[in-house]
């Protein structure tokens, strides 16, 4: 099993738990992170160790890369799985398919890649490399309809670790971390040390204007050190929580969110988000030219409407920010309307069971 980043650390984590409540037998050598360790899988390599992103970024690391395709396929080798399955992370993914494809190692594919969003001509790499694609967005289905192949809608597995969250009361968790009694502004700069080092400057001064009536909170990445973040925080009046980024949407009045995974884990939570991105002025210049969709947040692009602000590389700035974030606290017909928008979303998503539904599927189709 292969994930190269945090959301796919949780959602491979969740998978492992229902393949072995499903077959305790079930021996699981992966790529991932702690979260997947704990479930009960050997990680070899964890994610930490494969975070490249942008197009420039890659071409700086491609000696690291190549090594770690290297090493990965002498891995797989040695351990002769009888499937290899792929969590999102396309770039290194799709490539360690067509691979195992040829060594004749059968590939499921949990969380398909954007390829709606760009490069969808890679849809005939995956019909050819991929045994079975399991979907978790819902126009997913339609889209590989169009090339005739059919794929699993699974139902998204946020729905389920969202409901997994222990129910800890706001003043118990406030008590347990310190934090005094001012509203929360959420910060999610992203998992990754280049996204975060671009993200989080700008979201923090954006925010100095509401210091003094609201707590800010900053969303450690898991597989970051504190160390990291100093540098950024130590100027500013906000706080470093690391392991409680879900209690965090969970008790903030609203937020500035990095474009990904936690744009959706936002809107599960029903913490008013400003969507942000900002990359190199390079990779941003490729990516536009490539990319197929009128949105870059996952709630923007499931509703098919901007039920939320996106603020992108220009517009991403202090003063822009900071004047969206100033709706999202204080404009209640603002916030009503993002709320009513969550609870569409939701209802799109397919309902929770989403990793028990895969994994049955999964040892279903080994067993025939």
């Amino acid at each position: 099993m292969i994930a190269g980043e945090a959301s796919g650390d949780l959602h491979g984590a969740n998978l492992i738990k229902a393949l072995r409540q499903i077959n305790e037998r079930c021996e699981i050598r992966c790529w991932g992170g702690d979260q997947m360790q704990a479930a009960g899988a050997e990680v070899v390599k964890h994610y930490r160790d494969l975070a490249f992103m942008g197009f420039v970024e890659v071409i700086a690391n491609i000696g690291t890369i190549m090594r770690n395709f290297a090493f990965c396929r002498a891995d797989i080798e040695s351990f002769q799985p009888d499937v290899l399955i792929l969590i999102d992370y396309p770039g290194f993914n799709l490539r360690m398919a067509k691979w195992a494809h040829e060594k004749g190692i059968r590939v499921f594919y949990y969380i398909s890649p954007q390829i709606w969003a760009w490069k969808q001509s890679r849809v005939h790499d995956i019909k050819r490399t991929v045994d079975e694609m399991y979907c978790v967005l819902p126009f997913e289905k339609a889209f590989y309809e169009r090339f005739n192949y059919p794929v699993h809608f699974v139902g998204h597995p946020l729905l389920d670790a969202v409901a997994d969250l222990q129910s800890e009361s706001e003043e118990a968790w406030r008590a347990r971390n310190k934090l005094g009694n001012k509203p929360i502004i959420a910060l999610l700069p992203g998992s990754r040390k280049q996204e975060i080092s671009t993200m989080l400057p700008v979201m923090l001064a954006a925010c100095k204007r509401f210091a003094n009536n609201y707590s800010v909170i900053v969303a450690g990445a898991p597989g970051q050190e504190a160390q990291f973040y100093a540098s950024f925080i130590q100027e500013n009046d906000a706080e470093l929580l690391f392991g409680e980024t879900y209690s965090i949407l969970r008790f903030a009045r609203a937020g500035m969110v990095t474009s990904g995974t936690a744009t959706l884990e936002a809107a599960l939570f029903k913490m008013p988000q400003v969507v942000c991105y900002k990359g190199s002025s390079i990779s941003y210049a490729i990516a536009k030219r490539l990319v197929k969709v009128k949105y870059i947040s996952l709630v923007n692009l499931i509703l098919d409407r901007p039920a939320v602000r996106e603020m992108i590389q220009g517009d991403m700035n202090e003063n822009s920010v900071s004047a969206e974030l100033d709706a999202l606290l204080h404009d209640s017909q603002k916030r009503k309307e993002i709320e009513d928008a969550y609870e569409a979303l939701r209802d799109a998503l397919g309902g929770q069971g989403a990793s028990k539904r895969t994994a049955m599927l999964m040892l279903k189709s080994l067993n025939t």
